[in-house]
């Protein structure tokens, strides 16, 4: 058996010339093939591949589609349906082509209300979160203590300075209240 396909039986259908482009064409030449002479090659890989769509997944939770797409795709993700104030920013977000920014921030924004949800969740649940192991502080310790040290203490500043701001504006109320 031999590969009878021959680079002339490979058809342009655009038109266009792309033997500017370097490599262009490079897989025509069967002496160059690096499936050569495993592969077989058949008409049905020249012409176009006929096989009948399997039957669509079927939509048991809100699925957001792209407003390019007219239709959903073929397969999708069913485990996190949009809810909450994250699924209104992610519907929002929805509403703009993938080319824009108005969607892409939106959509960023809507992952860390997910992530503050999803610790109110586990809160309500009973289930306290391990922040300091699952943010990976225990590995930040390690191999970037420097920088970790930076971190807790403008985190520290930056909280004692929200609570003395708090309770300034609490005794100045007290006072103008007297």
């Amino acid at each position: 058996m031999t590969d009878k396909t021959k680079p002339s039986d490979f058809k342009n259908i655009r038109g266009a010339d792309y033997s500017h482009i370097k490599g262009w064409g490079i897989d025509a030449d069967p002496k160059n093939d690096p499936t050569y002479p495993i592969k077989k090659r058949t008409d049905e890989e020249i012409l176009g591949y006929t096989w009948q769509r399997p039957a669509q997944q079927p939509e048991t939770v809100e699925i957001l589609k792209s407003v390019e797409r007219p239709n959903i795709t073929a397969v999708f993700g069913t485990a996190a349906p949009p809810s909450g104030l994250s699924g209104m920013i992610r519907r929002m977000a929805y509403k703009y082509s993938e080319s824009d920014l108005r969607r892409w921030m939106p959509l960023i924004l809507a992952d860390r209300v997910n992530m503050v949800e999803g610790l109110i969740e586990d809160a309500g649940k009973g289930y306290l979160p391990n922040v300091f192991a699952e943010r990976g502080w225990n590995a930040e310790l390690k191999y970037n203590k420097k920088d970790f040290v930076i971190k807790v203490a403008a985190g520290a500043a930056l909280t004692a300075a929200v609570a003395a701001f708090l309770i300034y504006r609490s005794r100045s109320k007290k006072a103008a209240a007297q």
